[in-house]
């Protein structure tokens, strides 16, 4: 479902990252391969100063189709950017992709809090996030950050995963799934 990020998987990268129902939404944008290359080698190499943490997304056959990242980490905090090629959209990748991006962030870093900036327009996005259980909008509880991102114009809506309330989703999944065994063994 995800591997690090790796060059050979640039052209398909760029090709779904300059679909224009996606490229509005990426971070990391590129206007052409050879930028989309040089951006890739950045990426890889603030994940090994550990300035970030990058993941390539794949389908169910390990072809690459989208990103999945942790920007501009500090202090246990990290902001989540998601792309995944149109192709792609509502196939079912989204949640999976954040699901094992999490446990690895979450488990085996020393992230605490994972943000999500997204557009007001990027109503794809919202409903998405809004979707997620552990997911708290943080316009308000998180006022400062709020600003910050919003500092000339109001752009973004503010959204927090606390790895706690992560951890209290997953343990509450598990009990979850060990009752439906129990009814079926019964």
């Amino acid at each position: 479902m995800l591997k690090k990020r790796d060059l050979q998987d640039s052209h398909v990268l760029f090709e779904l990252m300059s679909h224009p129902d996606v490229f509005p939404f990426v971070r990391q944008k590129a206007y052409s391969y050879d930028e989309f290359v040089f951006v890739s080698k950045q990426t890889i190499e603030a994940e090994e100063r550990g300035e970030l943490i990058s993941r390539t997304i794949l389908d169910d056959w390990g072809a690459p189709i989208g990103t999945i990242n942790l920007f501009d980490i500090q202090d246990g905090a990290g902001f989540l950017g998601t792309w995944i090629g149109k192709p792609y959209h509502g196939k079912g990748y989204n949640g999976p992709a954040k699901d094992a991006f999490f446990q690895e962030v979450f488990y085996e870093r020393d992230i605490e809090t994972i943000f999500m900036r997204i557009r007001k327009e990027n109503i794809r996005s919202i409903k998405a996030a809004e979707k997620l259980p552990y997911v708290v909008k943080a316009n308000d509880t998180r006022k400062t950050i709020y600003e910050q991102l919003n500092a000339t114009s109001e752009i973004y809506d503010l959204y927090e995963i606390p790895k706690d309330q992560y951890s209290l989703y997953l343990r509450r999944e598990m009990v979850q799934i060990g009752e439906d065994s129990h009814r079926l063994e019964a």
